[in-house]
């Protein structure tokens, strides 16, 4: 098979300087250009990574490291019947716009915390169930647009909350979906789409004139069925790199959340997703690199014409995506000066690509990498661990599926040149069961060509650190661990100061040069929402998003060890000043343990509880695995709901509680509904012998055994 490559192809971008010059100097960008490509001016916070450089960088420094002792809450708003709160908020000309829940949007004085508006998008109800919420807006020319979970792409007036047009980016009943915030630029919005780890997905990004919602250009990630022919000349170049009936599979390569503008070069840089199904000998039988999955690509932001392509996972089978945000860079680099791309994926490694070719600069591991050795900077291309694709049926990967960097942002700092990344520390277990091309087919339940994991998940299975990263020497400056397995994204301003809001509840500020940190409020609940910082009436403001919810819920007692399970946890908005002496409002104690409850007279069928088991998939979301609940869903072992089959049935199947954001599942026959009730039933007096913890540990310790077998046989 032909390789990716790592350089941009000639034949297809053979764009020479004086065109680039010629094209950039014809585009005369409108006036609400200055506000994202001036990073400077840092009164207002209106995008998701605040300019076009993506890099969460406020030149504010009101807020310092000698001031920061005096910071207080200046005002805090709770929402109701909100389960998700992940989004980062927007601040322009003194408000501020934030998604919660299904992309309901508010408008709220950045002074006083007063709702000015509210619009509800009212997502239809099937695609609830892909319960990660909204990460962030685009805010251009007095608008603010969002996607929502089924699809749909919306502009509102900034003042009012009237929408000004809506248009559905996705076709009707497929299983794409729209988490993340949409980008801005030269009168255009581009909106990408989640959904490859749910069915059949073949990605694309979208772009549409920003004042009218009519679509510009599309930009599919990988090659359709050769068949009908394609869509231009870098599909037909992608072909050649996959391998058998992909496109019966959709391939994935979906755009769900990284995408960066560059306004020297007039490009949009695409970080794309994972392979679907994630097994790549599925996929792609007879091998290939699967272009563009797990990739940065660059484009024409005014064409989608391709221009170039980095890959940092080539034939990915790990779900190693590259959807992580991607920062821009002016750096002096071995006395010359130079336009980079900095990237750190899901994959463990972090990546220097340069922008005008996207040719590698440098790659370094930030963290335990156990599926490649290194990069080489010759190829480009990762040198592999020989069984880290679970060639023998199984092996133990690090990082796992949850990435080293997951889309938690990183922010860059111009004053230290250093990347402060919430990073994680955690393996993955691959086993594909004897899966092959000829007896396996994608279908509910077996979507990803791997064994499905029912295990609850302990609380010691994975760790987080804030790392501050040189990405010119590529060494580790400082690090200091944070509580749980996910971390809150982060901020860097000329303060001196790193912000970000952590798992136990606590809003941490940290020495950007040190690591010491220098100051902490507690929230009342934790987050994984990234904060950010504007200024009104000389005032600087820092702002949180609080709540726990989104994938944190499915990880079982990895997140449950907080403590934040159930609705009564606050989903909050935080706003800070100096001198700030506002009161937080009172919220529940953490929980120390769920206690489950049971019907004695219950008799569990276990034919029934291992279909129920099964079932049970498509719950975890929010439900948490093996019904072990780490989030705003109640733990099911403990809800009187699951001991009754008459309320079981009619907030299930018939919807009851869908205004506070239990989806309908109305395609569960009755006897499926007593199956789940008969799993959860197992779940609540599941009690782990000392034979199963100590047979759990033998497994663990055969596994590394095999793997260190596998490496030097």
């Amino acid at each position: 098979m032909q390789d990716s490559g790592w350089r941009y192809r000639g034949g297809l971008a053979l764009i020479t300087a004086a065109m680039l010059i010629t094209a950039v100097q014809a585009a005369t960008p409108p006036a609400e250009h200055a506000r994202f490509a001036d990073d400077n001016d840092g009164r207002d916070w209106a995008a998701w990574g605040r300019s076009f450089s993506e890099q969460r960088y406020s030149p504010l420094d009101q807020i310092n490291r000698d001031s920061v002792d005096r910071l207080g809450l200046a005002w805090s708003l709770d929402f109701d019947d909100v389960w998700n709160v992940s989004s980062q908020p927007l601040a322009v000309d003194g408000v501020i716009y934030t998604a919660v829940g299904y992309s309901r949007i508010y408008a709220i004085d950045a002074r006083s915390g007063t709702v000015l508006w509210q619009y509800d998008p009212k997502v239809e109800s099937r695609k609830m169930r892909m319960a990660w919420g909204s990460r962030g807006l685009a805010y251009w020319e007095g608008k603010i647009y969002a996607g929502v979970q089924d699809g749909r792409l919306f502009a509102l007036d900034a003042k009012s909350g009237e929408r000004l047009w809506e248009t559905q980016t996705t076709e009707p009943g497929d299983n794409r979906y729209i988490t993340g915030a949409p980008r801005v630029f030269n009168g255009k919005v581009i909106i990408g789409h989640g959904g490859a780890d749910f069915g059949h997905v073949r990605g694309y990004v979208t772009t549409y004139d920003a004042n009218t919602g009519e679509q510009l250009w599309r930009w599919w990630v990988v090659p359709g069925n050769p068949a009908d022919g394609f869509e231009n000349a870098a599909m037909e170049m992608a072909a050649k790199t996959w391998t058998g009936n992909w496109w019966e599979f959709g391939g994935g390569g979906t755009v769900w959340n990284a995408m960066t503008y560059d306004p020297e070069y007039n490009r949009i840089y695409l970080g794309t997703g994972n392979g679907s199904p994630w097994n790549h000998k599925l996929r792609s039988p007879e091998g290939g690199d699967n272009l563009f999955l797990c990739s940065v690509v660059a484009l024409d932001a005014d064409t989608g014409e391709y221009l170039w392509h980095y890959q940092t996972t080539p034939g990915e089978t790990w779900d190693f995506n590259s959807t992580m945000d991607m920062v821009l860079a002016d750096v002096r680099l071995d006395g010359e000066d130079r336009k980079v791309l900095m990237h750190a994926p899901k994959n463990g490694f972090f990546y220097v690509l340069d922008r005008e070719d996207g040719a590698l600069i440098s790659a370094e591991k930030i963290d335990k990498v156990t599926w490649a050795e290194r990069v080489d900077l010759d190829t480009g291309r990762p040198v592999e661990v020989p069984g880290a694709r679970y060639e023998s049926g199984e092996a133990l990967i690090w990082p796992g599926s949850g990435g080293t960097h997951n889309w938690h942002p990183m922010a860059y700092s111009p004053d230290t040149g250093l990347v402060y990344i919430p990073a994680r520390h955690m393996p993955g277990y691959y086993n594909d069961e004897g899966r092959t091309p000829q007896n396996w087919q994608m279908k509910p339940g077996d979507v990803l060509g791997l064994a499905g994991f029912y295990d609850d998940i302990p609380k010691n299975a994975g760790s987080t650190s804030l790392l501050a990263w040189n990405p010119l020497m590529q060494t580790e400056a400082w690090r200091n661990p944070t509580p749980g397995a996910t971390a809150g994204g982060v901020i860097v301003t000329r303060g001196g100061l790193v912000f970000q809001g952590r798992a136990d509840g606590d809003f941490v500020a940290t020495d950007a040069a040190t690591g010491e940190e220098v100051w902490r409020a507690f929230m009342g609940v934790g987050t994984q929402a990234p904060p950010m910082t504007f200024e009104v009436d000389g005032v600087q403001y820092v702002s949180i998003l609080a709540g726990w919810g989104g994938a944190t819920a499915l990880l079982g007692s990895l997140s449950a060890q907080h403590g934040w399970v159930g609705r009564q946890y606050p989903r909050r908005l935080l706003t800070f000043a100096l001198d700030g002496n506002a009161t937080l409002p009172p919220s529940p104690p953490p929980i120390d343990k769920v206690e489950p409850i049971d019907d004695a007279d219950f008799i569990i069928d276990p034919v029934k509880a291992e279909q129920g088991k099964h079932l049970y998939s498509t719950c975890v979301i929010c439900h948490g695995t093996a019904a072990v609940a780490g989030g705003y869903a109640p733990d099911l072992r403990a809800s009187p709901v699951a001991l009754s089959p008459e309320a079981f049935k009619a907030i299930v199947q018939g919807g009851a509680l869908e205004s506070r954001g239990m989806p309908r599942f109305d395609e569960y026959t009755d006897a499926e509904l007593e199956a789940l009730r008969h799993y959860i039933r197992e779940r609540a007096r599941h009690q782990p012998s000392v034979w199963d913890q100590i047979k759990q540990a033998w497994d663990f310790i055969v596994l590394l055994i095999k793997m260190q077998w596998a490496k030097y046989s």
